[in-house]
């Protein structure tokens, strides 16, 4: 496996013990092109219409998927936040997608939410280093438990428990004690992706691998490209192993098996006339990038197209 870069500033708890909910990073970002201290300001709650414990959380939530960043404010020498580029397009009242209606939005925002280690380390841990497919809640605290340990990471037990916690229920649908599905639950939008699924009894849970349908070829080359800006450096070329297995790589953020991902190559390199190409010389699968992409391009395509789609599904 290539030496992926890692980082070595890993971020846990922050979020209240609660995933967020429908609204909720919407509300974070007007809240920030409001006022960029408003998480700061004592009437928070009244603006955002939710209790303490909630601001923070939604604070959380809007810097964990990277819609929201910080920075140094020079004339009062603190940090504030500001929206970045994503957040902007994806938000805004006249955005791509306000209010998720896309399931490609929570594709996206899944990945950016793995892609920040710094913010969500427990799901960074949970998806690019767990390779247990079938696990418990108290199995995956004991790896992040030794992950932190063996990286020399100061973080109380508390903290992951709650991390691991916070975690499934950000994937898993809400069930009562004797197993049943609540209904009206007010589940993270990330159930939705079917990303971890709950087992035959209400401790264990598995990782879906395989094909995703719901997950647009856009926002897999959005991905992609991210992760070939990420390690590959100058070189044009990622081993297809790489791509499924790497640490941060679309293949594990998606949890995509080897035939998913050859088949959304391979639509990329009919889509791109050869950019981005799949070349097996003697057994060994390689992707190419003949030439480097900006990679929002990909979503402002896609969202250019659902945004007609919608149009004339109003006519």
């Amino acid at each position: 496996m290539m030496n992926v870069k890692e980082t070595t500033k890993y971020g846990f708890s922050g979020h209240e013990t609660f995933a967020f909910r429908y609204g909720w990073l919407k509300k974070g970002v007007d809240a920030i092109r409001f006022d960029p201290n408003i998480f700061n300001r004592e009437d928070a709650i009244v603006h955002l219409g939710v209790g303490k414990n909630m601001v923070q959380s939604i604070r959380y939530w809007c810097l964990a998927t990277m819609l929201l960043t910080t920075q140094t404010d020079p004339s009062k020498k603190h940090r504030m936040l500001q929206i970045t580029d994503i957040g902007n397009s994806l938000l805004s009242d006249n955005g791509w997608d306000p209010y998720l209606e896309d399931t490609a939005s929570l594709w996206l925002l899944h990945w950016q939410l793995i892609s920040n280690p710094e913010k969500a380390a427990a799901w960074y841990i949970a998806f690019t280093h767990f390779v247990q497919p079938d696990f418990t809640k108290h199995e995956l605290f004991n790896f992040l438990k030794t992950f932190t340990e063996r990286s020399n990471i100061r973080i109380s037990q508390n903290s992951l428990n709650r991390d691991a916690d916070c975690l499934i229920h950000t994937y898993v649908p809400s069930r009562n004690t004797k197993g049943a599905l609540i209904e009206d639950s007010l589940d993270c939008p990330f159930v939705e992706l079917g990303l971890i699924q709950p087992m035959y009894d209400i401790d264990t849970f598995r990782f879906s691998i395989g094909p995703k349908p719901s997950l647009p070829v856009s926002v897999f080359g959005f991905a992609l490209n991210e992760f070939f800006d990420s390690v590959a450096g100058n070189r044009q070329t990622i081993n297809i192993h790489d791509c499924l297995y790497g640490r941060g790589s679309p293949g594990q953020v998606f949890k995509l098996d080897e035939n998913s991902l050859i088949e959304y190559i391979e639509i990329l390199q009919t889509l791109t006339s050869g950019d981005i190409q799949i070349d097996d010389t003697a057994g060994l699968k390689q992707v190419y990038r003949r030439k480097s992409f900006e990679s929002i391009q990909w979503l402002k395509d896609y969202y250019s197209n659902f945004a007609t789609a919608q149009c004339l599904a109003k006519k």
